[in-house]
């Protein structure tokens, strides 16, 4: 009799915010300003293994608006998700991990960025699509020039 492989499955399990900070240290004055920000987004991704096939990836954007030397506002939203991912090989794992998930978190993430900085009393902000794949073969490329085992999910631009 011919043992059958199970199949690789991939599910959501939650999707939920886990940590979410604002910070207008110069209010009211900001207020007053006319003067047009710059703004800076950083993005980190993170995960690990939780329990017995369930994953947990946190996507964190953090976003900073300085006009001259004064920040105007920083809002940081770490978005994370419960993934059930069974019968896939190891180095499959990883690469589904740094993408797939991120790409599931992003339009959340994004959603709840805009929210904040608009009911902070500043025009929204929307964030600009991410290609986490690209961000993912970026990283392993360094890794293998400078002789590395591949990275792990732990990505920060």
């Amino acid at each position: 009799m011919d043992e059958q492989q199970p199949q690789p499955t991939f599910n959501i399990e939650k999707i939920y915010i886990k940590d979410l900070s604002l910070e207008i240290p110069h209010a009211p004055e900001v207020f007053l300003t006319s003067e047009q920000p710059q703004v800076e987004v950083q993005l980190h991704n993170e995960g690990g293994l939780i329990g017995d096939g369930l994953y947990q990836v946190v996507l964190t954007v953090t976003l900073t608006a300085k006009a001259g030397d004064k920040t105007l506002f920083l809002v940081e939203a770490a978005q994370a998700g419960i993934f059930q991912i069974r019968n896939l090989p190891e180095a499959d794992t990883e690469p589904l991990l740094s993408t797939a998930c991120p790409n599931i978190l992003f339009p959340y993430v994004r959603e709840v960025v805009s929210d904040v900085i608009s009911r902070a009393g500043f025009p929204p902000v929307y964030l600009a699509p991410v290609n986490f794949e690209a961000m993912y073969m970026q990283r392993l490329q360094e890794a293998q020039a400078q002789g590395q085992a591949a990275p792990k999910i732990e990505i920060a631009h």
